[in-house]
């Protein structure tokens, strides 16, 4: 706000030819002076009004109220002498660009009061000249006292326009960002499990060939059929990310932890109800990646896997007999369970792990009921 319409004010409802005008029309008044000395005088506060209204612009802190201090005395000296009031109509427009309220308000008060009562003093003292001008003077008044508020609201109303913009902006950004480290993580997930059941029977393929010619060969025949499984999961999650079925995942489970020739137990009941389809991927997704790491990292021989549906949680407990959680944190951290955490934290759940005798870990989410179509058309 430092350029040319400082002193021709905009976005006032007044076109920049009555705001020229106004500006022009001091010096007539100045100039219909039968004095010398009094058209000087009124020539100079002409200049310094507009000179200080300018400067004014460019204020912060105490200059600003000794700037419009300036320009209120000249705005009376001018009513009262020249009969020229339409100096108030620059002050209210500036008074309404303030940002402090208090100083709003203040400045506001003072200005109207100064305003009407040099005005009513005027009235007596140059009687003709301002009954000549009684409309414009209405009209002056008038928007003394409406100007400062509707550019005040205004402004307001831009500055909060702006913040909207501005977080609407970073929102973007911010949904951007989460929805590549999904993606990341879904990639992570989906890919891991399947490169790592490849690699197992590619290995426990490579063991077979001279042995047992036959079983190499169905480990082979899975291999290519685990190859084109992950690749038309990875097409359906880029095009459509679909819903993991909890029960669909631990058939999965049970193949991968079997190629890693890890004995599984399997309890609870796996057939859901009642449980948001967001919930059930979250926990199928969570599933996998722990079992992904106990295939990848905890040299285990045994895995249990427990679901537990309480009335007010669901939870699912993964124990293994490996190396244990704490003995490679750091691997452990990097492998996923900060994944799982923030995913489990989008539904309200949380994980916990416990390695005091054997390595369990636990997902938890509270218990939420399904709504029907017909109770989300309410």
């Amino acid at each position: 706000m430092q350029n040319w319409y400082h002193i021709i004010p905009r976005n006032t409802g007044l076109s920049s030819y009555a705001w020229i005008i106004f500006c022009v029309l001091p010096f007539y008044f100045v100039f219909r002076s039968s004095s010398t000395p009094e058209v000087i005088i009124g020539i100079v506060m002409i200049v310094l009004f507009f000179a200080t209204y300018r400067l004014s612009f460019l204020s912060q802190g105490w200059p600003v109220y000794l700037s419009v201090s300036i320009e209120m005395t000249i705005s009376i000296v001018m009513t009262l002498f020249f009969g020229y009031v339409y100096f108030s109509l620059f002050l209210a427009f500036y008074i309404g660009n303030l940002q402090s309220k208090v100083g709003f308000i203040t400045l506001y008060v003072i200005h109207l009061v100064t305003t009407i009562a040099a005005i009513s003093v005027s009235f007596f003292i140059l009687s003709d000249a301002f009954f000549a001008q009684i409309p414009f003077i209405v009209i002056s008044v008038i928007g003394v006292i409406l100007l400062p508020f509707n550019m005040y609201n205004r402004n307001k109303q831009e500055k909060l326009e702006g913040q909207l913009k501005d977080a609407n902006k970073r929102i973007s950004q911010l949904v951007v960002m989460e929805e590549r480290q999904r993606i990341a993580r879904d990639l992570h997930d989906t890919l891991g499990q399947k490169l790592s059941l490849i690699g197992l029977k590619s290995d426990l393929a490579g063991k077979l060939v001279s042995l047992n010619p036959d079983s190499a060969k169905n480990e082979i025949s899975d291999i290519h059929q685990t190859a084109r499984t992950a690749l038309k999961e990875v097409r359906e999650m880029v095009s459509d990310m679909r819903g993991a079925k909890l029960e669909d995942e631990l058939i999965r489970v049970e193949q991968i932890l079997d190629a890693a020739q890890i004995d599984l137990i399997v309890e609870g009941n796996w057939q859901l109800s009642d449980v948001p389809l967001l919930v059930e991927n979250v926990l199928s997704m969570c599933l996998k990646e722990t079992v992904t790491n106990i295939v990848k990292h905890s040299k285990a021989t045994f895995c249990r896997i427990k679901i537990s549906q309480l009335p007010k949680e669901l939870l699912i407990t993964v124990q293994d007999n490996g190396v244990g959680i704490s003995d490679e944190i750091d691997s452990y951290k990097r492998h996923g369970i900060q994944g799982m955490r923030e995913r489990l934290e989008f539904v309200n759940g949380r994980l916990d792990i416990d390695s005091s005798d054997l390595t369990s870990i636990t997902l938890q989410v509270p218990h939420i009921i399904k709504h029907s179509k017909e109770e989300g058309l309410l």
